[in-house]
């Protein structure tokens, strides 16, 4: 697909097998994108071909199996640069997801450059993966953590932003897009603050990298990590852009194979970037066919997507509003394809449960934001998150199955 064509969900929904099958005698609808994303046959078929044709390791053979699993690998870090319009490979490093990135960063960077009395700034926003690295760090440093306040919409408090920030401050760390609030943040204009306060931006990307083209040398952040299964890839894989200058310096996160130049029982010198921080045997098929799910979403186009996904949920927000027991989470003006929202005096989890009977899968719970469910003094919420198959028949579903809720718990 390119611009000039007319997006076809019905179409791509024809790459996702799991799509077509029944769920309590009802044909399934997927709307839980934002936990993970279902993988396209090309992503599948790219996991297969590695085992039926050159598994082995990579960066450690001569022989052809290893050379051409290396080539297929290495090949998805240029992929990933290209993508997110890193100046290098040396900035793209593999790891298992969004969590792990944050971790390293966290660890390799922070321990080595915070000290007692420093201040670290995340949002009320945050998914737990960008609060709880940063509290260990605290414990060990002796630094502070402070809160960006939200608005009661979910839009984030510039000014509280820009006043919070001192001399004192080292890292700012903040999601792109909120996975409960669906709120989309001014990450290059909060970069240019933190910068010019002395700070590092770390970049929380999972739920933004698949809805709308990022672009690292723009967004002038100083890391920025996202999942590829919240990209139609893999489960166990991601990736931590890092300025090279700040890797450079940066120790290593783990330490093992592939990541050293020598190894004596007297000193190790470590590899150069990326593979400083790529210990041991990583998900190789997984981060090959993170390369075929990239060129997947190239193929149909970011601004495709994100022009139909904000159609979309322009048509989920209508539908919903037909019942006027849905309290919507999150309304800032600018977000994304997530739709949270509670109903007084039924659980989210029954909620989830007659959902379930009638074969629409969402996401209910505290959704890996117990502040956020604080913020609004409510105990959790239901969730329905776009991607790229879904359509306004799904979405009728849905608001059907409400009317179901609604009728059951009356």
């Amino acid at each position: 697909m390119n611009n000039k064509t007319k997006y076809d969900a019905i179409k791509i929904r024809e790459d996702f097998p799991v799509l077509f099958q029944e769920v309590n005698g009802k044909p399934l609808v997927y709307l839980d994108n934002a936990a993970t994303t279902q993988k396209p046959l090309s992503v599948i078929r790219k996991i297969s071909e590695y085992y039926e044709k050159y598994n082995s390791n990579i960066h450690r053979g001569v022989h052809f199996l290893s050379q051409k699993a290396t080539a297929e690998y290495e090949n998805s870090r240029e992929i990933v640069r290209r993508f997110i319009n890193a100046k290098s490979t040396k900035e793209i490093i593999f790891l298992r997801g969004t969590t792990e990135g944050i971790n390293l960063v966290a660890n390799s960077f922070g321990k080595s450059n915070l000290k007692a009395g420093d201040e670290i700034l995340i949002s009320h926003m945050e998914h737990h993966s960008n609060i709880v690295p940063w509290q260990l760090l605290c414990e060990v440093t002796g630094a502070v953590l402070k809160v960006i306040p939200i608005s009661d919409n979910g839009e984030l408090d510039f000014d509280a932003y820009k006043n919070l920030l001192s001399e004192r401050t080292k890292i700012v760390g903040i999601v792109h897009q909120s996975n409960t609030l669906g709120t989309e943040n001014p990450v290059k204009a909060m970069a240019k603050l933190a910068h010019d306060a002395g700070a590092i931006i770390v970049v929380d990307g999972a739920q933004s990298i698949q809805h709308f083209a990022v672009d690292v040398q723009d967004l002038d952040c100083d890391f920025y990590a996202f999942s590829g299964h919240k990209l139609y890839g893999p489960t166990g894989t991601g990736v931590l852009f890092g300025k090279e200058s700040l890797l450079s310096t940066m120790p290593p996160f783990q330490g093992g194979g592939d990541m050293i130049a020598s190894v004596t029982f007297e000193k190790t010198i470590y590899n150069s970037l990326p593979y400083k921080f790529e210990a041991g045997t990583p998900n190789i098929e997984g981060v090959i066919a993170l390369g075929a799910a990239i060129e997947y979403i190239e193929g149909i186009g970011l601004d495709n997507i994100y022009s139909y996904e904000k159609e979309l949920y322009s048509y989920t927000a209508e539908k919903m509003s037909e019942y006027p027991e849905i309290k919507l989470i999150g309304s800032a003006p600018k977000k994304g394809g997530v739709f949270s929202f509670v109903i007084d005096n039924i659980h989210p989890h029954d909620i989830g449960t007659i959902f379930d009977l009638e074969g629409v899968a969402i996401r209910t719970g505290h959704l890996c934001t117990q502040p956020v469910m604080k913020r609004f003094n409510i105990p959790a919420v239901s969730r329905v998150s776009l991607g790229i198959y879904n359509t306004k028949e799904d979405i009728d579903r849905a608001a059907a199955v409400v009317k179901k809720v609604l009728e059951v718990f009356a």
